[in-house]
């Protein structure tokens, strides 16, 4: 009988012991709103470098966010020297040849991009009959092939591969511009499956 009265005052010391600490933590939890809590390896998560728009103190004006060098350029970044102009896309036209080989894996490659970005308007096969012009009536989408007139002249089937990608990058009427939805690379892909859906008869 002895014994089990001290179990029982134990389990009753336990459970007491437990509500207490239990009720601190509950309690010194919500004391401050605005607190975020214990914090544990704070310097996991806390950046080492300037965020570009806070005070630096390295630099003589005092911005972290500093001009590039004279004649310098993003890792990565290829400069594109054609403007936006007729002239610009003739002389792309007439100058620029596609870098990437035409292996068949770049060719499903670039099929899979221009399915992706271009077939809703151009359709599967190139001819100027995506879903969109079908279902939301778009208009003035041209085919690649056939005798279909470019708006800057000539026959679609026979644009170069510089004109097609000028187009790719800047757009052109109702077409915007794709330089920020593909690389480079993937650009070119794109110009080599165009190329290839210029050839059906």
């Amino acid at each position: 009988m002895k014994g089990s009265t001290l179990a029982m005052n134990k389990n009753k010391v336990v459970l007491a012991s437990f509500c207490i600490l239990a009720s601190a933590v509950i309690f010194s939890a919500c004391k401050d709103k605005q607190s975020t809590g214990l914090e544990y390896a704070r310097n996991m998560y806390d950046p080492i470098a300037y965020n570009p728009d806070q005070p630096n103190k390295n630099f003589k004006n005092g911005q972290t966010a500093q001009t590039p060098p004279a004649h310098t350029a993003p890792v990565g970044f290829d400069k594109y020297d054609y403007p936006n102009t007729k002239e610009g896309y003739e002389a792309a036209g007439a100058a620029l040849v596609n870098p990437v080989p035409a292996t068949e894996k770049n060719l499903i490659s670039g099929k899979h991009y221009f399915t992706v970005f271009c077939a809703p308007c151009h359709g599967e096969k190139g001819d100027g009959q995506g879903h969109l012009v079908k279902i939301e009536k778009v208009s003035g989408i041209p085919s690649y092939h056939g005798d279909a007139t470019s708006s800057r002249g000539g026959n679609m089937k026979d644009l170069s591969a510089g004109k097609i990608y000028h187009t790719i990058m800047y757009g052109l009427n109702n077409m915007g511009s794709h330089a920020s939805q593909l690389s480079p690379e993937e650009r070119w892909k794109v110009v080599m499956y165009v190329q290839q859906l210029q050839k059906i008869q």
